[in-house]
C-alpha cells in the first residue's frame, strides 16, 4: 500500500463513525451531548423560518465569515495546540450577534468547524459536533441578550445607523454580551466534562488568568469590528490585517509553551520535564521540603499498538495522560518520559502521601477505556514505582533509578500495581 493510501485509509478511519467514540460516554454525559444538540438544530430550524433573506445581511456575513476563515487558517501550520490558544473567532462572530439577525451568528460556527477538522485537526466527531451546537446557542444567547438590553426585537437586525449614533453604550452592551456569552458556552463545556468524567478536578476545569485575558481580549477585538462593520460592511477588510498580526503574536507564544510539551499527550517533553525537575528538587532540598517521584509504566501496551494499531494507541496514551493531568496538583510536573512511560514529580508530598496519589491515579486509570475501530472496549493499567527524596536519592538520577527499580518489582508481582522503592531493598 502506498504513503498516500496509507493516509487516506487514516483519515477515512478517523472521520468514520465507529471513530465517534459516543459510545463510551457515560449515560448522563451521551444524553446531555445529544440534548445540546438536538436543542440547537431544533432553535436553528426555528430562527430559519422567522428570518427573510437580505442582501444586505448576506454581503457583511460573508466579509465576517471571511475573515474568521482566514484567523482559522493561521493555525494550520501548527494545528490546534495543546493549552492556552484562541482562533479569534469570536472577533468575527460576535460582529454577526451584534448586528445582523441571530441565524447568521447561529449559523457560522458550521463552516469553520469543518475547516478546523478537515484542514486543521482531526478529533472526535461528536466533540466537534457538540462544540459547533454550544457555539450556535452561545451566538442566539448573546444576540438575544443585545437587543434586549438596547430594547428591539430578539430576532431584528440592529441598524447600522443606531449603532454608530449609540456607539458607546451600544459598545459597552455588546462587550458584555459577548462575556456573558463567552461563560455560557464554558459552562456547557465544564457540564459535559463533568459528567464524561466526575473524577476531574475543579482546578483543570476552570480557566486561568491568561486564557480569561485572551477571551476578554477577542470579545473586545469582536466590538471593534463589529463598530467598522456599522460604518461600512466593505470597512472590516482593514481589520483583517491586525486580527492576522495579532493571531500571529498568539501563535507565536503558544509555539513557545509547545516547545516544551510532548505533542502526543499534552504533557511536559522529557527534556524539559528534567530541567524543571533538577530546578524544583534544588528548591526543596533547600527548603527541607518532602518529594515524591513516580515513574508510571502501560501494563502490555505493545499488545494494544499490535492488536489495535497505533492510532488507538495514541488515544490510550492521551487517556492516561488526561488522567495523569487530572490528578495532580498545579505545582506539581507530569511528563512523558518516552514510549508508554511517564514521571510525576510530586513536590511538598511525603511518602504516605504519594502512595495514596499513586493508588488513586492506578485505579483511576484501570477504570477507562477506548473505543477501538470494531467498537470493541480497549482498556489499559499501569504499573507504579515510587521514590522519595531523602529516603530512596539525594538527586534527580538517583530518585530515577530508585523509581524505575520498584517499577520493575511491580511489573513483575503481575503488574496493575504500585510498588515502594523502599520496600525493593
Amino acid at each position: 500500500m502506498s504513503e498516500s493510501q496509507q493516509s487516506t485509509g487514516a483519515r477515512l478511519r478517523l472521520v468514520s463513525p465507529r471513530r465517534w467514540a459516543i459510545r463510551g460516554l457515560p449515560p448522563i454525559s451521551l444524553r446531555f451531548v445529544v440534548v445540546v444538540d438536538l436543542v440547537a438544530i431544533a432553535l436553528l430550524g426555528w430562527v430559519l423560518t422567522q428570518t427573510p433573506v437580505d442582501a444586505h445581511s448576506v454581503i457583511l456575513a460573508s466579509v465576517l465569515i471571511t475573515g474568521a476563515v482566514l484567523t482559522v487558517e493561521a493555525l494550520r501550520r501548527v494545528g490546534e495546540p495543546a493549552g492556552t490558544f484562541s482562533d479569534l473567532q469570536l472577533a468575527w462572530t460576535l460582529p454577526m450577534a451584534l448586528l445582523l439577525p441571530p441565524v447568521y451568528a447561529m449559523l457560522a460556527p458550521i463552516p469553520l468547524t469543518v475547516l478546523s477538522h478537515f484542514h486543521i485537526k482531526y478529533t472526535v466527531i461528536y466533540r466537534r459536533t457538540f462544540s459547533t451546537a454550544a457555539l450556535a446557542l452561545t451566538n442566539l444567547g448573546a444576540a438575544v441578550l443585545f437587543r434586549g438590553l438596547i430594547g428591539v426585537h430578539p430576532f431584528a437586525e440592529v441598524s447600522t445607523h443606531e449603532w454608530v449614533q449609540h456607539a458607546g453604550s451600544y459598545t459597552g452592551f455588546g462587550l458584555l454580551a459577548g462575556l456573558i456569552a463567552t461563560y455560557f458556552d464554558y459552562l456547557l463545556v465544564i457540564i459535559a466534562v463533568r459528567t464524561s468524567d466526575p473524577d476531574a478536578t475543579w482546578r483543570i476545569l476552570f480557566r486561568d488568568r491568561e486564557t480569561a485575558t485572551l477571551e476578554f481580549v477577542e470579545a473586545c477585538c469582536g466590538v471593534v469590528v463589529t463598530v467598522l462593520a456599522a460604518v461600512n460592511p466593505f470597512s472590516v477588510i482593514a481589520a483583517i490585517p491586525p486580527m492576522l498580526l495579532l493571531q500571529r503574536s498568539i501563535l507565536h507564544g503558544q509555539l513557545n509553551a509547545a516547545a516544551r510539551l510532548d505533542q502526543k499527550t499534552g504533557l511536559l517533553n522529557a527534556g524539559t520535564w528534567n530541567k524543571e525537575a533538577e530546578r524544583e528538587l534544588t528548591t526543596s532540598r533547600g527548603a527541607g521540603a518532602p518529594v515524591a517521584l513516580l515513574l508510571i509504566d502501560l501494563d502490555h501496551f505493545k499488545r494494544v499498538n499490535d492488536q489495535h494499531g497505533h492510532l488507538i494507541g495514541d488515544e490510550v496514551l492521551k487517556l492516561v495522560a488526561d488522567a495523569l493531568a487530572g490528578q495532580v496538583r498545579k505545582a506539581d510536573l507530569a511528563g512523558r518520559f518516552g514510549g508508554e512511560e511517564f514521571v510525576l514529580l510530586l513536590t511538598d508530598t511525603p511518602l504516605d502521601e504519594a502512595s495514596r496519589i499513586a493508588e488513586r491515579l492506578r485505579r483511576r486509570i484501570a477504570g477507562l477505556s477506548v473505543v477501538g475501530d470494531a467498537g470493541e472496549s480497549v482498556a489499559t493499567t499501569v504499573s507504579i514505582g515510587i521514590a522519595t527524596l531523602g529516603q530512596d536519592g539525594s538527586d534527580l538520577m538517583e530518585l530515577l533509578a530508585a523509581a524505575d527499580a520498584a517499577l520493575y518489582r511491580a511489573k513483575s508481582a503481575g503488574r496493575n500495581r504500585t510498588c515502594l522503592a523502599s520496600e525493593t531493598a
